[in-house]
């Protein structure tokens, strides 16, 4: 296939995307105001409830519209299949999430998504989490992928307790640049799969920390 018939394809294949990227809140709304600090630490055998941000919200809409165009992209016959599997698995809607779930799962008793403060307080679990994303992949009009996560913990109270957190961001080449063949333009975009799974490992070391040093001050208290 020619260069510039290749790049068109490219173009279309994400360009509609470009507008859809989620405006990132620095303090992400959690929806409630914790009175303060706790004195709770983080246990092995506690039960976790978990509520999504206004930023994961948003950010897994993005996702999925990403997704949907790169899925529709792929159909293209004319479509070189490594550029399109690349953008495809890059802009996988449940990576992050899956990932963040069975990272809190591997760390504590039992997790449960609730869809409100309010079912989550109910619910009693020993500690309410606030999980918070954000993601951004490559469009025509940006080169600047990034990927943030980060969990707040609180106690029963909504008193804090500490976070976990990890983050990658990395200024890509354009693929738009002529002369790239297919493979190159490919190796690129899955560049944005690493970003992602290298700050999803970091946030797993940062998790581990945290409960580490929790179960730790429990045992320094016996």
């Amino acid at each position: 296939m020619r260069m510039p018939t290749l790049l068109a394809l490219v173009a279309v294949l994400i360009g509609s995307v470009a507008v859809t990227v989620p405006a990132y809140a620095a303090a992400p709304s959690c929806h409630f105001l914790p009175m303060g600090d706790s004195a709770a630490n983080l246990q092995h055998a506690q039960s976790v409830g978990v509520l999504y941000s206004e930023n994961t919200l948003g950010t897994i809409e993005y996702l999925e519209q990403y997704h949907a165009v790169a899925l529709n992209g792929a159909k293209n016959p004319e479509m070189d299949s490594r550029i399109s599997n690349a953008f495809v698995n890059s802009s996988d809607p449940k990576l992050a999430i899956n990932w963040l779930m069975g990272s809190l799962q591997k760390e504590f008793a039992s997790v449960t998504v609730y869809d409100n403060l309010d079912a989550a307080v109910q619910a009693h679990p020993d500690v309410v989490v606030m999980l918070d994303t954000y993601n951004r992949l490559v469009s025509k009009r940006n080169n600047q992928v990034e990927a943030r996560f980060m969990a707040k913990f609180y106690d029963s109270n909504l008193q804090y307790i500490g976070k976990a957190e990890g983050s990658r961001e990395q200024q890509m080449p354009s693929v738009w640049v002529h002369g790239k063949a297919a493979p190159q333009i490919a190796a690129q975009i899955d560049q944005q799969t690493e970003l992602q799974v290298n700050a999803l490992k970091q946030f797993d070391a940062s998790l581990k920390a945290l409960v580490t040093s929790g179960n730790g001050a429990q045992v320094a208290s016996n």
